[in-house]
């Protein structure tokens, strides 16, 4: 059986465990809602769906009933940013997706038509915990024949790492920005160059939503960005989707949020690094930001103010605060979102805040915590069984539930471990069958 779930596996065909009607019993449940930390609590699960939360939880007789008397339960953990499952080996191109160059599209490239849910990196985040994880399109250097990325990269999606159904929680959750040093070269090699191009491209999906009968008719105004970006465009000015913005800088993060106050922009700060410097003026805006709490040491001249307690800084601001890592480890590693959450945590930030970063602040920030990041009566069940705080470096979760089902925890990784740990075969693993 473990040669066939290998097989399996490897082939990219996905094991689903079929939903069922289940009940977690005698569980500390950190719920991220009003409700706070309940000992003893009982959460019951139905049709994937959750229906009671609470000490004095009815439990239908047809539910399985799952013993957790000493164990903590927590949301599934949501990744912020990164490229999972659109993206498997970042040296090989035909496996890259979440890369856009040229000029026919910019704000119109959406992500989401590419995410594989058979990505190997799937299962590795998954088994650790991840239930919800944003795919983020990005800038890259340019091809052979000298294609370029853009300022704007394109749209991003929400997706569950589950195996069953659609993948997609939510389509065009975001559009991303690049500012900062790398904003700048793509720009031509000024930051403020960078951010006329946005303000360009802002001004003209504006002037497009005054005259869409004009150009039906014929009368097509000299614009920046294609049709197809001036339409992407619409849900940003209008602000039903937020702005994803890089920037490490105080001064590029001053910069970004003077453009959201122009044009009333709903505004995610990625990075972050002197975010700090402008806590009041970020909470004032109502932003977002999506911390690397792991990196504090300057790795360029826009990250020279860099610090471990920036998380804590910004939540006695008030500002929601999320965490991420640089684009390949967030990718490759997001598993390590809790090591991020408790390093920021080891300096200052209060714990439940820094749980509320890895589950409801980013489901929060992208609009689907009407859906996801915590633990309440009517939304999808998406559920950590830990046996200790999962913020501690050696803390892994037991099981991990996506929308009701439990997935299987294993990965190729801990396949390939346990094939080569079988030291007592009389064959090298090579020549097993």
């Amino acid at each position: 059986m473990k040669r066939l779930g290998l097989i399996l596996l490897l082939l990219g065909s996905p094991v689903t465990l079929l939903a069922q009607d289940f009940a977690i019993s005698g569980a500390e449940v950190h719920t991220m809602a009003r409700t706070g930390v309940l000992e003893n609590a009982t959460i019951v699960v139905r049709n994937g769906v959750i229906v009671a939360v609470g000490q004095d939880a009815d439990v239908p007789a047809s539910a399985e009933r799952i013993d957790a008397t000493g164990k903590i339960v927590t949301p599934g953990l949501f990744s912020p940013l990164g490229r999972i499952g659109v993206t498997e080996v970042s040296a090989v191109d035909g496996t890259v997706d979440n890369v856009q160059r040229g000029d026919e599209f910019t704000a119109s490239f959406d992500i989401a038509d590419a995410y594989n849910p058979r990505s190997t990196l799937v299962p590795v985040s998954r088994i650790e915990g991840i239930t919800r994880a944003a795919i983020t399109p990005e800038a890259d250097s340019p091809d052979v024949e000298g294609n370029r990325s853009h300022v704007i990269s394109g749209l991003g999606a929400i997706v569950n790492l589950g195996d069953d159904g659609d993948p997609l929680t939510k389509r065009a959750a975001m559009l991303v920005v690049n500012f900062g040093e790398t904003g700048g070269e793509l720009a031509g090699g000024s930051r403020a160059a960078a951010l006329l191009a946005l303000r360009t491209a802002l001004d003209d999906a504006l002037d497009y939503a005054g005259h869409r009968a004009e150009f039906e008719t014929g009368d097509r105004r000299a614009y920046s960005v294609s049709r197809a970006d001036l339409e992407a465009l619409q849900d940003i000015i209008e602000g039903r989707v937020p702005v994803l913005a890089s920037a490490d800088r105080a001064s590029d993060i001053r910069a970004l949020l003077g453009l959201a106050d122009d044009y009333r922009l709903r505004l995610i700060i990625a990075g972050g690094a002197e975010a700090w410097l402008l806590a009041d003026e970020l909470a004032a805006a109502g932003a977002g930001v999506i911390l690397s709490a792991v990196n504090n040491l300057p790795g360029s001249f826009e990250t020279l103010g860099a610090r471990l307690d920036t998380g804590a800084r910004l939540e006695a601001a008030g500002v929601p605060v999320t965490f991420g890592l640089d684009r390949n480890m967030q990718t490759h590693n997001a598993r390590n979102l809790t090591q991020a959450a408790g390093i920021a945590v080891a300096n200052g930030l209060s714990w439940e805040t820094a749980l509320r970063a890895i589950t409801l602040t980013p489901a929060e920030l992208y609009g689907v915590d009407d859906r996801v990041g915590s633990i309440e009566v009517g939304k999808e069940a998406d559920l950590v069984v830990w046996s200790q705080d999962p913020l501690e470096l050696t803390s892994y979760p037991e099981q991990v539930y996506i929308r009701g089902r439990a997935v299987p925890m294993e990965s190729r990784q801990t396949m390939l471990r346990d094939r080569y740990l079988d030291s007592d075969a009389e064959r090298p693993p090579a020549f097993r069958r």
